[in-house]
C-alpha cells in the first residue's frame, strides 16, 4: 500500500462538485482583483470551465464504458490528480466523472497536483509531472489500472505537430480544436479497455 494511501490523502480529496466549486470560485473573481501575472492564468480557468461545461452536457457514457465499469463489483477509489489550468483535464475529467456515476461502488476523489507534488512524482509520464492522472485503487490501496495524462490519439497528435518544429501555442490550439472535434469521446474508450483488461486480471 503507498503511504499516501494509507494516510487516506486520496480519500479527503475533493468530490467533483467540491473540485468544481472551487474552480467557479477562483476563475469568477473580477479580472480588476487579479495581479497582472496572475491573469493569464485567470483566462486559462475561464476558457477551462466553458469547455468542461461543454463536454459535461454533450457526453453520455457509451454502451461499452457503461458495461465495463458496471462490472467492477468491489469498492474503487479513482483518484485523478490534476489542476483546473489544465486544458487536457478540462476534456478528460467530466468523462472519467461520467463513468464513474455509472457504479456506485466507485468513489471519485480529486487532488490538485500541485499540492501534493510528492504523489504526482510517483505517476510521471516520460519524467514528465502531466495530467490529468487517474490512478484507480481497491479497498485495501491496491493499484488497478491508471490512466492519463491525454488520450492516445491526442498524445500522438500532440508529438507529431511538436516534431514538425511547430511552436508550443499552436500544438495547444490544435489539440484543443481535436478535443472539440470529438477527441475527447476517445477517454471514454480508453477507459472502458482499462477497467476490461484489470477484470480480466482480476
Amino acid at each position: 500500500m503507498k503511504d499516501f494511501f494509507e494516510q487516506k490523502r486520496p480519500h479527503d480529496g475533493f468530490t467533483y462538485l467540491e473540485y468544481k466549486k472551487a474552480w467557479k470560485e477562483k476563475k469568477d473573481r473580477p479580472i480588476g482583483e487579479v495581479d497582472r501575472e496572475d491573469r493569464k492564468m485567470l483566462h486559462y480557468l475561464r476558457y477551462n470551465w466553458e469547455r468542461s461545461q461543454k463536454v459535461e452536457k454533450a457526453f453520455s457514457p457509451s454502451e461499452e464504458l457503461s458495461s465495463a465499469v458496471s462490472s467492477i463489483n468491489e469498492p474503487q477509489l479513482w483518484m485523478v490528480i490534476t489542476e483546473p489550468w489544465c486544458g487536457d483535464s478540462a476534456f478528460s475529467l467530466p468523462v472519467i466523472k461520467a463513468a464513474a456515476d455509472t457504479n456506485d461502488n466507485i468513489t471519485l476523489r480529486i487532488l490538485h497536483r500541485d499540492d501534493n507534488l510528492d504523489v504526482m512524482d510517483q505517476y510521471l509520464t516520460g519524467g514528465s509531472r502531466s495530467i490529468p492522472k487517474l490512478v484507480a485503487f481497491d479497498s485495501e490501496g491496491n493499484e488497478r489500472f491508471t490512466w492519463g495524462p491525454r488520450p492516445e490519439n491526442g498524445q500522438r497528435l500532440f508529438n507529431n505537430l511538436r516534431e514538425q518544429g511547430r511552436d508550443k501555442m499552436e500544438i495547444i490550439q490544435e489539440l484543443i480544436a481535436w478535443y472539440e472535434g470529438g477527441g475527447y469521446e476517445t477517454v471514454g474508450v480508453e477507459l472502458a479497455d482499462e477497467v476490461e483488461s484489470h477484470l480480466t486480471e482480476a
